[in-house]
């Protein structure tokens, strides 16, 4: 494997670690209502799990509140049941055939609950950075000792690694920032 297939490799492997940690910080619940964040509830819908999107119309009703709008209406008592259930804390109401999903506003304590909470979701992401660096620097120094590279390219590239890795831990460090400041914006 060449040098720059295990850059390639590496690179891409920290990129989706980032926007893993994206993902995750998504359904950390700010004040404010978005539909993602019932995009990882899951349905009991003719006997499979679906995501909630996948059987009802999810949509912002204001700032602080989702509807939901399920296709069937003997769905309406099963969608309510499965937010009410899941692990994020809110109370749905049932108006007719919508269900209106309240976002509860923050405490300071909740606050501080969730930043202790994306900070170590950045620290995994951190080690996960780290860690494909250090598969890295393994393969080239089989390609060294397989005498495949020289040694003035193996620290080239081994440098190469550490700014691709400090580059992609900083983006770490900048989505953890805005994601504390959402957080603390009231």
């Amino acid at each position: 494997m060449p040098i720059a297939e295990i850059r390639k490799t590496a690179e891409q492997k920290m990129s989706r670690t980032v926007e893993t940690l994206k993902g995750d910080y998504q359904k950390v619940r700010t004040g404010r209502a978005h539909t993602g964040l019932l995009d990882h509830v899951m349905v009991d819908y003719y006997g499979s799990f679906l995501p909630i999107s996948q059987c009802a119309n999810v949509t912002l009703g204001d700032a602080r509140t989702i509807n939901v709008q399920p296709w069937e209406k003997k769905m309406v008592q099963v969608i309510e049941k499965a937010i009410r259930d899941s692990d994020l804390g809110l109370n749905p109401a049932t108006s007719g055939e919508v269900i209106r999903v309240p976002m509860p506003p923050l405490t300071e304590e909740r606050r501080r609950d969730l930043i202790k909470v994306v900070r170590h979701e950045a620290e995994d992401a951190r080690i996960a950075i780290r860690n494909v660096r250090r598969d890295a620097n393994d393969h080239l120094k089989k390609l060294l000792k397989g005498h495949e590279i020289s040694e003035d390219d193996e620290r080239r590239a081994l440098e190469d690694l550490q700014k691709l890795t400090d580059r992609w831990i900083g983006e770490v460090d900048r989505v953890l920032q805005a994601k504390e400041a959402d957080l603390l914006a009231i």
